[in-house]
């Protein structure tokens, strides 16, 4: 059996079933590009597990080697391709997601973790790795966590830190701890349920990496985003206010007394919103090494301070 990557395998190895639906999928799905992972041969071969009963991330089913299915799952596939279609996204069929190298478990109660996210996990990883060289320990903080997927990329990769996740969704909490433990990482990250800093008020003064994914789409753009986002992730994660920096200038204001002297923030922010953002910072005496951080695109997607000296 063929492997499902990017490309349409030859009609002649394919599960029998399989090329049709391609074509027909191909004619009909238009992936968004703020999950490249998902191309048309990708949410194929995750349907197709799926109806397998298989559940994978589009980036595993990509992967794997695809099943012959019978009549019933082949109905099934069917009928989730249609749902597919209708704007249900992919990740709430499977409910999987891979993020940094990471399976994490999803649901509709929180925000699908995107491909372009990594870049503040990354920011947040080097920071962390860069405070455990010079103190020997580090504590880190993720407000508006979702389903924990930064937190959990930076306890995964830097097992000496301690790591604190918040969110003003219970439900994503919930989904944050059960990937903590499936990932096997819950000793050492706690989720709490919280409005953005709230949460972390009893480490004032002692966190070293303060990281966040806020919202940032500004209230009247809502609207305008595609159905597969705005009727189907929960609007709290991505409704950031009238100018959509509304948590943005929270952040900058409330952190402070709770980072430790020197402590990097790092935060996502929308296009466009790096360079008046970085300029915010520069002006603001807490604050030093004002910097933003490009994507692949050249665009400025994550911003990067750290605390001034007390």
């Amino acid at each position: 059996m063929p492997h499902a990557d990017g490309h349409e395998p030859p009609a002649e190895d394919s599960p029998p079933g399989y090329a049709a639906r391609f074509a027909a999928l191909r004619a009909s799905l238009v992936p968004l590009p703020d999950k490249p992972d998902e191309t048309v041969a990708s949410t194929l071969a995750a349907l197709w597990c799926l109806a397998a009963d298989r559940p994978l991330s589009a980036s595993s089913a990509r992967e794997a080697v695809l099943p012959p299915l019978n009549q019933t799952a082949l109905r099934h596939l069917d009928d989730l391709i249609e749902r597919r279609l209708r704007g249900e996204p992919l990740a709430h069929l499977t409910g999987w997601e891979r993020f940094y190298g990471l399976e994490l478990m999803t649901s509709a109660g929180a925000l699908v973790p995107r491909r372009e996210t990594e870049l503040l996990a990354r920011v947040g990883i080097e920071a962390t790795q860069e405070t455990l060289r010079t103190r020997g320990a580090a504590i880190v903080a993720d407000a508006c966590t979702g389903c924990g997927n930064v937190a959990l990329a930076i306890a995964s990769t830097t097992p000496q830190a301690r790591v604190f996740g918040a969110d003003l969704s219970a439900s994503s909490v919930e989904l944050a701890e059960s990937n903590a433990r499936q990932l096997g990482l819950s000793d050492r990250v706690t989720f709490s349920v919280g409005d953005l800093l709230t949460p972390f008020e009893e480490l004032a003064g002692s966190i070293d990496v303060l990281v966040c994914n806020p919202p940032y789409i500004s209230s009247a753009k809502v609207g305008d985003m595609a159905a597969e986002i705005s009727e189907h992730e929960p609007n709290l994660a991505f409704d950031g206010g009238p100018f959509g920096v509304s948590l943005l200038m929270r952040l900058i204001a409330e952190a402070p007394p709770l980072l430790a002297d020197g402590a990097v923030i790092a935060f996502e922010v929308g296009a466009g919103q790096g360079p008046s953002t970085v300029r915010r910072l520069e002006r603001n005496d807490r604050f030093v090494d004002a910097a933003g951080i490009a994507d692949d695109e050249g665009v400025v997607r994550v911003v990067r301070a750290r605390l001034a000296g007390k």
